[in-house]
């Protein structure tokens, strides 16, 4: 299976192809996609990103994660949070959004398993 492109990405809105739904903050992985509703785990810009956003994704088989901190990487990613990712054998990558998706898509493209988890606005 394959990780799903990313079709387009403008503020608190996103597209994945082949998914009839728009996201605000998004998780792809190989074979799917679903909203990331920050409620479910408590996740906020402080202290970030958290271990229980990523459990999921981490059971898909990937090799890769990207994380996309928001368009103006308000979004934290702490580093037990990182150190989680890769005591799973998971490579991952942090970037602001924009460049988070550009560099997800043209791993998926490579027929990379990747997963990527995105937050579209600040």
């Amino acid at each position: 299976m394959s990780s799903p492109e990313i079709a387009s990405l403008s503020w608190g809105h996103m597209k994945v192809k082949g998914c009839s739904s728009s996201y605000k903050d998004c998780k792809v992985w190989p074979g799917g996609s679903r909203t990331w509703d920050w409620r479910e785990t408590g996740t906020n810009h402080h202290p970030g990103v958290q271990p229980a956003d990523l459990d999921e994704l981490l059971t898909k088989g990937i090799d890769l994660l990207v994380i996309g901190r928001g368009m103006s990487e308000a979004l934290q990613v702490p580093g037990p949070t990182l150190d989680f990712v890769k005591g799973r054998g998971v490579e991952v990558t942090v970037l602001q959004t924009e460049k988070a998706v550009d560099e997800y898509n043209r791993l998926a493209a490579q027929g990379r398993k990747v997963a990527g988890i995105f937050h579209s606005t600040c």
